[in-house]
């Protein structure tokens, strides 16, 4: 017995997400392979996985350490497991970042899908939209055929509109059984920090914002959690800082990382570049009071004074007096940490399951109703 189209949206849907594997973890990875988890046996979506760095076939596997050639060998097999992957789905849910990955990863999905005559929502997700759209036309060329475009922020859903590009919010999802909260008390000078060593995360103002909170508090600690190609001029500029008390952990696993914010008692963050932190709102969940520069987006996830302390982007001095400042007045801590917590049940998988599946029923539904006389 065939389905009316108008009920086809109601159906257990079949979602292939394409996105980079946790082969080399990055935060597109760690949310699909959160998402993947999530969604497992669930009655409403059937979720598939189609990734966009594929292994090289072992007589190949000598070129993965030459990123050019890797790449170049890379792509067919990437186009192959697009071509069958998309087949038996009713959408792709591209995870997309910008530039060139932008023409090597999400573009030739969404083209697939098109196709294959499948739905295809594209889940743009790095903070230099603005930039990448501005040089690239190939940016707004595909994504203004894009059935649907997704954003976890509301920064990035505005930079859209300046290029009359139509997104919706759906936002980053946390896992928060990784996390206990707790109040602090006392407050300690222990900061941690939980962003890659990348330029964008200025991970060396974080350093020199933590020497200035030694001239304060001569015991104050600070873990760095992550890894990165910028982690040896980290590691020089605090043995030239020569400071002590700066813990370099490396990267942390999803099951070790809620120990590195219950042990600290300060998150700090130096971007100058972002979107949707999930750091943040893992500092959040856990009831580390945040501290953090002000790149453009930042403002969309902490509320100054409410949920956090805000600073200008690359001002190590000011960065500091933050810390300082919560330091001198725990009672402003505990605000800030209580109002944060209250605002992470907003990244819930409940929370974001419904909004998920709001936005896949209705990519159906006005396919459903475009087919109908």
């Amino acid at each position: 017995m065939s389905v009316p189209a108008h009920d086809n949206f109601r159906k257990r849907l079949r979602v292939a997400i394409v996105a980079p594997s946790l082969r080399y973890v990055g935060g597109q990875a760690v949310q699909a392979e959160l998402l993947l988890r999530l969604w497992r046996d669930d009655p409403d979506i059937e979720m598939s996985f189609i990734a966009v760095d594929p292994p090289l076939p072992r007589v190949l596997a000598w070129a993965e350490g030459i990123p050019f050639l890797r790449t170049v060998l890379r792509e067919p097999i990437y186009f192959w497991h697009l071509w069958r992957g998309l087949r038996d789905i009713d959408i792709a849910h591209i995870f997309s970042a910008s530039y060139w990955s932008f023409l090597l990863a999400p573009a030739p999905a969404w083209l697939f899908a098109r196709l294959r005559g499948k739905k295809s929502l594209i889940n743009y997700r790095s903070g230099e939209a603005r930039d990448h759209l501005r040089r690239f036309r190939s940016g707004s060329f595909v994504l203004s055929r894009a059935d649907e475009i997704v954003a976890p922020s509301g920064y990035l859903v505005d930079v859209f509109r300046e290029f009359a590009l139509s997104a919706v919010v759906v936002p980053n999802v946390v896992d928060l059984s990784q996390f206990r909260y707790r109040e602090r008390n006392p407050l300690r000078p222990h900061l941690v920090c939980t962003r890659g060593f990348s330029t964008y995360y200025s991970v060396d103002v974080v350093v020199r914002a933590f020497a200035e909170v030694k001239k304060t508090f001569p015991g104050a600690k600070l873990d760095l959690v992550g890894g990165g190609p910028l982690e040896a001029d980290v590691r020089k500029l605090v043995a030239d800082l020569n400071l002590s008390g700066v813990n370099f952990t490396g990267v942390a696993s999803r099951s070790e990382i809620g120990k590195y914010y219950d042990q600290a008692d300060i998150f700090i963050n130096a971007s100058w570049l972002d979107n949707m932190p999930v750091s943040i709102i893992e500092a959040f969940a856990a009831g580390t009071p945040v501290v953090t520069t002000s790149p453009e987006s930042i403002p969309y996830l902490v509320e100054h004074e409410q949920t956090g302390l805000l600073s200008p982007v690359g001002d190590e001095k000011a960065l500091a007096a933050s810390v300082v400042r919560l330091l001198r007045d725990p009672a402003l801590a505990t605000r800030l940490a209580q109002n944060a917590h209250r605002e992470s049940s907003k990244y819930t998988w409940e929370v974001v399951r419904r909004q998920w599946l709001q936005v896949y029923r209705g990519m159906m539904k006005n396919q459903a109703a475009a087919g109908s006389p």
